[in-house]
C-alpha cells in the first residue's frame, strides 16, 4: 500500500518524540535530585512546545486530506452532472427535430376511387318467369382535389335495363325505353353518368359547376339510383323526365344566401344543351333551370326544408318543335332525436310537378299533373320500414292516369351492405299488375352516397 509523504513524515516525527520523552523522562525520574530545577524546566518547556508542533503538524495533515477528498469528490460530482445534462440536451434535441420531406407524395395525387353495385331480382305478376334476376348497375366514382379551389367528379355506370316500371304501356315506353331497345338487346351499357368540374372556393358563397351532371331539379334528382328510398324514380318523374334522372351538359352556378341563423338559403341557375329525349325530342338547343330551397331546423330534433323548381327548353321531333315547361314544388320533413338518431327516425318527402308544354300550331298543349310522397321510419339502428304513393296524369293524354302504392322493408346489414324488399302495386288504364323486388346494394371505397 503506497503512503502519503506527509503521512511518513507524521509518523517519523511521532516516534522521534516518543524516543526523546521516554529517554528524557528516564533520566529525569532517575536523576531528579541531581539536575537543577533550571534545567528541568527547560526540558519541560521544549517537550511543550514540540507536542504543540505536533498537533499543528497533524492538523495541516488531517485538514489537507479532508481538502483534497472533498475537492475529488466535488469534481467527480460536477463532471457526471455535465455528462448527464449533455446527454439529456441531445435527446431532447433529438426528439424535438422534425424531418420535413421535399417530395411531394404521389399517392396524394391518385384520385379517390370507389364501387356502388346494385343487384336486383323480381317477380312480375304479367310474366313471373321474366327478368327475374338483373345486375342492374355498377357504378365507379373518381373524386380528387384538383387543388385548394376545386375538385373533378366521375361517375361511370355499367348498366343493365330490365325489371322497370311501366307507367303508361304501349306510349311512353315508347320514349322512355325505346332509346335502351338495343342497349337490352346487347346486354349491358356503359356511359359517363356525371363528369365535371366544380370550384368550391368562390367569393360571396358562390359554386360553379362545368360539365355534365345531374341537375338540380329537386332533391332527389341529384340522387344516384343506388341511393334511392325505392327501386324506381317517382312516377311524375317517370312519366315526365323518364328512367334515369336529367342529366345533361352545361354549367352550374350555386349561391349560399347569407342569411345568418335565420335558416339556409340556395339559389341555383343551370344552363345546359338539351339532350332528355323525353322532355326535349331531337332538340339540342339550350335549356334553363332555376331552383330556390329553404332549410330550417326546427328543433334539435326537427328539420324542414321547401324546394322549387322550373325548366324550360324546346321540344322537337318529325312533327316541328315547340317550347316545353316543366315545375316542381317539394317539401321534406326529418326528425330525429339527437341521443337516438342511430335507432329512431322519421322521413317524410313529397311534392307536386306540371307538366306544361306550350301548344303551337295544334301541336301537344295539355298539362299534366303529378304528385309523389313517400316515408320512412326507423325502427331500430339496422331495419327501416317505408312506403310510398304516387299519381300521375299521361302527358300524351291526361285523361289517363296511373298510381303507384309500394311497401317497403330495408336492413342495413352494415353502412356497405343494405338488402331491401318492396312490393310494387301498379294501378294504370286497364289493369292492376304487381312486382315483389328484392335488392342488394353494395359499396366499396370511401364514396357511398351524397345527400344534396
Amino acid at each position: 500500500m503506497r503512503r502519503s509523504p506527509m503521512r511518513i513524515k507524521k509518523y517519523g516525527c511521532v516516534g522521534f518524540l516518543a524516543l526523546v520523552g521516554a529517554l528524557g523522562a528516564g533520566p529525569v525520574r532517575a536523576c531528579a535530585q541531581d539536575v537543577p530545577a533550571a534545567r528541568l524546566d527547560s526540558l519541560r518547556t521544549e517537550l511543550e512546545v514540540l507536542r504543540a508542533r505536533l498537533d499543528s503538524l497533524e492538523g495541516v495533515v488531517v485538514g489537507g486530506q479532508a481538502e483534497d477528498t472533498t475537492d475529488a469528490i466535488a469534481r467527480l460530482r460536477s463532471a457526471a452532472q455535465a455528462a448527464a445534462g449533455d446527454a439529456a440536451a441531445d435527446t431532447v434535441a433529438q426528439g424535438s427535430q422534425d424531418f420535413v420531406g421535399r417530395a411531394r407524395s404521389l399517392q396524394a395525387l391518385n384520385p379517390e376511387i370507389s364501387l356502388n353495385g346494385d343487384l336486383y331480382g323480381s317477380i312480375h305478376s304479367d310474366n313471373p318467369r321474366s327478368e327475374n334476376f338483373i345486375p342492374r348497375e355498377f357504378e365507379f366514382s373518381f373524386v380528387s382535389a384538383l387543388d385548394p379551389y376545386a375538385r373533378a367528379k366521375i361517375f361511370l355506370a355499367v348498366e343493365e335495363h330490365g325489371g322497370g316500371i311501366e307507367v303508361f304501356p304501349g306510349d311512353l315506353e315508347e320514349e322512355t325505353h325505346g332509346a335502351h331497345e338495343e342497349e337490352e338487346t346487347h346486354g349491358a351499357h356503359v356511359g359517363v353518368e356525371e363528369g365535371y368540374v366544380e370550384w368550391i372556393a368562390l367569393p360571396g358563397g358562390l359554386r360553379l359547376k362545368a360539365g355534365r351532371f345531374f341537375q338540380q331539379f329537386g332533391q332527389l334528382n341529384r340522387w344516384h339510383s343506388h341511393a334511392l328510398h325505392f327501386q324506381s324514380r317517382s312516377l311524375p318523374h317517370l312519366a315526365f323526365i323518364g328512367e334515369e334522372a336529367l342529366a345533361q351538359d352545361g354549367a352550374s352556378v350555386h349561391w349560399l344566401l347569407p342569411t345568418g341563423e335565420s335558416g339556409a338559403y340556395e339559389a341555383t341557375v343551370e344552363v345546359t344543351r338539351s339532350r332528355n329525349e323525353v322532355l326535349f325530342g331531337e332538340a339540342h338547343t339550350l335549356s334553363y333551370l332555376g331552383h330556390m330551397n329553404a332549410f330550417w331546423q326546427l328543433s334539435p330534433s326537427t328539420d324542414l326544408e321547401l324546394g322549387v323548381s322550373a325548366l324550360f327548353g324546346d321540344y322537337q321531333d318529325d312533327d316541328g318543335q315547340y317550347g316545353n315547361r316543366l315545375f316542381g314544388v317539394e317539401m321534406a320533413f326529418n326528425w330525429a332525436p339527437p341521443q337516438q338518431s342511430l335507432y329512431r327516425g322519421i322521413v317524410m318527402r313529397g311534392g307536386v310537378m306540371l307538366s306544361d308544354p306550350e301548344a303551337v300550331r295544334g301541336l301537344r298543349g295539355e298539362s299534366a299533373w303529378g304528385i309523389w310522397s313517400l316515408a320512412e321510419i326507423k325502427l331500430s339502428q339496422q331495419w327501416v320500414a317505408g312506403g310510398r304513393y304516387d299519381w300521375v296524369e299521361n302527358p300524351e293524354d291526361p285523361s289517363e292516369s296511373a298510381w303507384l302504392a309500394s311497401p317497403t322493408l330495408t336492413y342495413w346489414q352494415s353502412e356497405y351492405v343494405r338488402l331491401r324488399a318492396e312490393y310494387d302495386i301498379l294501378g294504370n288504364p286497364g289493369k292492376t299488375t304487381r312486382q315483389f323486388t328484392l335488392r342488394i346494394t353494395f359499396a366499396m371505397g370511401p364514396h357511398k352516397h351524397e345527400t344534396y
